[in-house]
Formats: C-alpha cells, structure tokens, sequence
C-alpha cells in the first residue's frame, strides 16, 4: 500500500455560534458577564469575548488570570481566584447558558443555503463548541427546528481536552470516517477554532464578521459603510494572523468558493500542513 493523497474535501467541521447561529456570538458572552457579576465582580463584554473559543471552564479560568480581574477578585475578596473559585462562577454559567442560550439561537444569514451548497458538493458537515453536553443539546434542538441538521456534534467535555487542541476536529474525523485530515476544511470566528483546525492538520477558514472578534448583531453589521467594513476586514485580519488561517472570510455565506479553491488546491497534491 503507498498513501493516496486527497484530490477533494470530504468534510467541513463548523463551529456553531458566530458560525453557524447567534451573529456575533452574543450567547456565550453575556452570560459569562452576568455569572460574574453574581459574585459582586464586574467584567465588560470585550472582557468576556478575549479567550472566546475554548471550553467554558478554561475561559473562565483563563479570565481570572488576567491581572486587571484578578485584582478586582482580590479587591471583593481579599485573595486571587482559586480553582474552586472558577468552578464555583462556572457552575453558576451553566444554568444561565442553558436557559437563556435559546435568545440568541438564529441561523447566521446565508449560513443554512451554505451548508446547502456544501453538501451538494458532498461533504459531510460535521460540528464542533465551546459548549459543554448539555447546553449543546439545546442548541442542537433550537437549531435543528430552523433547518439545520449537521451530521455530527462533538462538544468541549466529550473530549480530554478541547480547543485550542485538535481533539473535537479529529473525533468528528473518526465519526465522519474521512479518510484523511487533509480532506476536511475547520470553519470557526475564534483563534482557538482556527488553532484546532491547524493542529488537527486540516485546512482552516476563519470567519471576519459573524462572531466574536467584530461582536455586533444583524441589524448593527448591516448598518457599516463600506469604509467602515474594509477597517474591520483589516483590523480582525491582523488579530488573526497568530493563528495563520488558509483563508479569511465575511460570514459562512462565502465559504462554497473557498471550497472550490481548496479542492484545486488538493487537486494539485497541496496538502494543509505545507502552507
């Protein structure tokens, strides 16, 4: 036997808020605020969308790590934020994220006759979040009422550990049974989800305006000049450069000619990991 080089995509892994529903991935971040603010500690939304991407534990221990709300920690309790204390404010998260994650549930515009498109070309579409099991389900149900049925769900605590590690990318790769890493395409609006798609050896699509990193709703984005897109093109560009996406672009509404582009590229014997 000899390895056969992919010469198409079999897979797209998406990311679901900011990806697929909740233009501007609103969901997650106003609830990390509210269950901070449970226990008397302020944090702003940009606060909350920094390390937007991984498991929701992680994120909430990674904001305590940042001096500015770990002193506002230690200035309502006298000492940094423990471990406990970051399970404590997630426990918190959860009930808040499950009831109130249906508020910001909505398709992405163009997102479902995207997903059309992709599996007219034959490609499975597999998923992945930053959810946990149990609010994924819910997102799952909501979403599979509008329309939209991916073929598979991997969620943060079904895995040892999740983004910015490959680990949600490669256990939708082994229940998908592609045949190769290089033979799928991870879609995502974070640095964690682009970061998981480059070590899962996959090619990667990152995703300007319909998630964290521009954060505003429908109506808001609609409302930018042109001037004021191309600012944000190049802004949100540059804080993705880190994590060297194969390709940018505005919303999942563009992602079936990146597609084409990907498979001229397998077509040619490029591989993910070489660029």
């Amino acid at each position: 036997m000899h390895y056969q080089h992919p010469t198409h995509l079999q897979a797209a892994i998406l990311d679901w808020a900011g990806t697929v529903v909740d233009f501007g991935s609103f969901a997650p971040t106003r609830i990390f605020v509210e269950a901070f603010a449970a226990f008397d500690i302020e944090i702003s939304l940009d606060e909350a969308r920094g390390p937007m991407g991984m498991g929701k534990w992680d994120h909430i221990r990674t904001l305590c790590n940042q001096a500015e709300i770990a002193e506002r920690f230690r200035g309502r309790f006298g000492r940094a934020p423990t471990d406990a204390d970051v399970t404590a404010i997630y426990e918190r998260f959860m009930p808040l994220q499950i009831a109130k994650v249906g508020e910001h549930s909505a398709p992405i515009p163009g997102a479902l006759e995207a997903v059309a498109v992709l599996r007219a070309r034959g490609l499975k579409i597999g998923s992945c979040s930053g959810y946990p099991r149990v609010v994924m389900q819910k997102v799952i149900e909501l979403a599979a009422d509008a329309g939209y049925h991916p073929d598979h769900v991997v969620a943060t605590d079904e895995v040892p550990k999740g983004r910015p590690g490959p680990a949600q990318a490669l256990a939708n790769v082994v229940a998908l049974e592609i045949d190769d890493v290089a033979a799928c395409v991870k879609v995502d609006d974070t640095e964690p989800g682009i970061l998981e798609g480059r070590s899962a050896g996959m090619w990667t699509v990152a995703l300007r305006f319909s998630g964290n990193f521009l954060g505003l709703d429908w109506a808001q984005f609609q409302a930018l000049s042109t001037s004021q897109l191309a600012t944000e093109r190049v802004r949100i560009d540059t804080l993705f450069a880190a994590s060297r996406p194969h390709y940018l672009i505005d919303t999942l509404a563009d992602l079936p000619p990146v597609i084409d582009a990907i498979n001229a590229r397998l077509s040619r014997g490029e591989s993910p990991q070489a660029s």
